[in-house]
């Protein structure tokens, strides 16, 4: 059953073995794809049943994810999703959506996602419809301590990612390409997941040397090594729509005795601007053990000769 405190049931379903990667269990992109799509239910909770159609009037855009990964999700799990309303300003929420193991009732991820009402066409944020207040109201949630941020900052940030300042601080390239008309939503704009499933696709070229690095001076010896992400903090900055390219840097910002802080800019290589910028929290994880592994001493040397100072968003 869902958790009436933390809003209405937004989705229902469970994991896909198609949707595992090689660690394991769920991949991201899946979890903001299922976000995604509970966000279709939290507008029709809102008043806005045809937000996500192609004759909707209206739209929510979104602008901020905050993720937290809770419990992994592995294939055959079922899982559901709530999702309510934190705060609502007159063109913009911030909205709560919680992804739950049906099974056991414990959380599997917490999204605090912000979003604009706004137009289908140009993005323009315009002013909620007068009855959404009231609808609102009806699913008004606090966010449960699980949820809030931790080992990434919340607040106002001001992007300084371009093309040329990734030149500048000698970032990564680990993903190149371009849209295709099935990366993209009904008003023709990049599906969210897009960019956090990219990144997953290219971390293997930043990580994959520092994982192994971490493994072989580990206290305990470490048959099969990968990495799991805790938590995650994404801005939407622009929209890329079918045919636009796009290009990935991205750098190890610091680390601790278990965690690794990296940050990824998606860019427009026509233009040098950014489409999206974020910040990841991540471990090295014991496959066998499903657990995170510890950044021993010895390891320290090889992750701080590849740490970035001043990346940021």
């Amino acid at each position: 059953m869902a958790d009436r405190a933390l809003g209405a049931e937004v989705w229902r379903g469970g994991v896909n073995t198609w949707e595992c990667d090689e660690m394991g269990h769920m991949n991201v992109r899946f979890y903001v794809a299922r976000a995604q799509e509970g966000l279709i239910g939290l507008a029709a909770a809102l008043g806005l049943p045809e937000a996500f159609s192609p004759h909707g009037r209206s739209t929510l855009i979104v602008r901020e994810h905050h993720v937290r990964f809770l419990k992994e999700a592995r294939a055959g799990q079922p899982l559901h999703m709530t999702g309510g309303v934190l705060a609502l300003t007159e063109t913009g929420a911030e909205l709560l959506q919680v992804l739950w193991h049906s099974g056991s009732g414990e959380p599997c991820a917490s999204f605090l996602t912000r979003v604009i009402h706004a137009a289908p066409k140009d993005g323009r944020a315009f002013p909620w419809p007068r009855r959404t207040e009231a609808l609102a109201d009806a699913i008004r949630v606090e966010a449960p301590p699980f949820a809030a941020p931790r080992g990434i900052a919340p607040g106002p940030v001001e992007s300084r990612a371009s093309l040329a300042r990734a030149d500048a601080l000698g970032l990564s390239t680990i993903g190149a390409g371009g849209l295709l008309p099935s990366d993209c939503d009904a008003f023709g704009r990049m599906r969210a997941e897009q960019f956090i499933g990219r990144v997953s696709d290219g971390i293997p070229a930043l990580l994959a040397g520092l994982r192994e690095e971490v493994a072989a001076r580990a206290a305990e010896p470490v048959a099969r090594v990968g990495g799991a992400v805790l938590e995650y903090r994404l801005l939407y900055l622009d929209w890329p729509r079918a045919g636009d390219r796009l290009v990935l840097r991205s750098g190890l910002a610091g680390f601790d005795a278990k965690t690794q802080r990296m940050n990824h800019w998606l860019l427009d290589p026509a233009t040098g601007r950014a489409w999206g910028t974020s910040e990841a929290v991540a471990v090295s994880f014991d496959l066998d053990r499903r657990r995170a592994i510890a950044i021993s001493e010895a390891a320290r040397p090889a992750l701080q000769a590849h740490v970035v100072d001043d990346l940021g968003y």
